[in-house]
């Protein structure tokens, strides 16, 4: 039955690409307003972190996050898969361990059958099951195209929290997953693409972020996040821009999906790259052709973004063999200038 359905037909977008742009989203985001104050919030939305985090008052805190989309590959087992890789990374990304899962499911009861949504969260619960937590529940909805995702709940040492506006002037930017999975898989949905490039993103995007957990032990990385919807620019924006500080990002150092030139040959990209750039031209400077629509394209899974003390970039890097972390330097921080990301096309 999976062979003969094409979840990417039954939706309008894919992944994370289906995210309401960032300036349309600070502009729904604006008008709430709340007299209550929280001592034991942590992180909650005003930094446009990857999580909510809650002290618990006993040396831990609970993170808390939520993330669903609609289908970014036709296999229902491989959509659930990567929506909970995703969903698990926000958890990751703050440093923290997942300890439940809750999905939620919208499904097109009238258009597919109910047993296609039995393979999309038995890919969830695969991951989830790697992950050593579980699925406790959820809740569905009878809806017009397929959507699913996880709510999410970990933990952390209040301490070891790890958060996307506090890197330091001088710290190295790395990145530990390779960027593309919005063009591949546009490619995939009109039809056009090579089915090794496709396998390729599917494989990064289902590899869970964990080391988030061992990282946030590390003193010397000083901001952590992930790369999702908002692309490679809008998340690295977000840590420069929260952190007061402006980034060099090194455009050759940049690690890319394989063939992602043959796509961007034939101007293959999802709708998600202009509204990206909309929201952040004002912020960009030195932009070429070519990273204009590779930094602007919105990730689904996409690695974890860190901020790391210049000075211990040997150890850190060594302790990136032990576990076998494919990070990369990609850039650096420096004081606040004229633009907040500079560009640096050649090396």
């Amino acid at each position: 039955m999976q062979s003969e359905i094409a979840l990417t037909e039954y939706s309008h977008g894919a992944g994370c690409g289906c995210k309401i742009a960032p300036a349309a989203l600070e502009k729904i985001l604006s008008g709430r307003k709340s007299n209550l104050s929280f001592p034991n919030l942590l992180v909650g939305n005003e930094t446009n972190d990857d999580a909510a985090v809650w002290d618990l008052q006993n040396g831990q805190s609970l993170i808390s996050t939520t993330d669903f989309f609609l289908p970014i590959v036709n296999d229902a087992f491989t959509f659930g898969a990567i929506a909970a890789t995703n969903a698990l990374s926000d958890v990751y990304a703050m440093g923290g361990k997942p300890i439940m899962a809750l999905a939620i499911l919208g499904w097109p009861v009238e258009k597919l059958p109910a047993e296609v949504a039995q393979h999309v969260l038995a890919g969830a619960t695969s991951v989830c099951d790697k992950a050593n937590i579980p699925i406790a529940g959820g809740h569905s909805i009878d809806s017009q195209e397929p959507i699913f995702g996880l709510s999410v709940n970990g933990l952390v040492a209040t301490h070891h929290i790890k958060k996307n506006n506090t890197a330091q002037e001088g710290d190295l930017l790395y990145i530990t997953k390779p960027i593309g999975t919005g063009i591949i898989t546009t490619a995939l949905k009109r039809k056009d693409f090579v089915q090794e490039d496709v396998q390729q993103a599917i494989y990064w995007m289902t590899q869970l972020n964990d080391a988030g957990t061992w990282l946030s032990e590390l003193p010397y990385i000083h901001a952590l996040t992930d790369v999702t919807g908002f692309a490679l620019l809008g998340h690295t924006l977000e840590m420069a821009k929260g952190s007061n500080l402006s980034v060099n990002l090194v455009y050759p150092q940049i690690p890319l999906l394989p063939n992602l030139s043959h796509y961007i040959q034939k101007m293959i990209y999802p709708d998600n790259t202009m509204r990206n750039w909309s929201s952040y031209q004002h912020a960009i400077k030195g932009i070429g052709s070519e990273s204009f629509l590779t930094l602007n394209d919105p990730q689904t899974s996409g690695g974890l973004l860190l901020a790391v003390d210049k000075n211990e970039k040997t150890a850190f890097e060594k302790q990136c063999l032990t576990h076998t972390l494919p990070a990369v330097c990609i850039g650096e921080f420096f004081k606040e200038n004229d633009s907040l990301i500079h560009i640096i096309e050649a090396r």
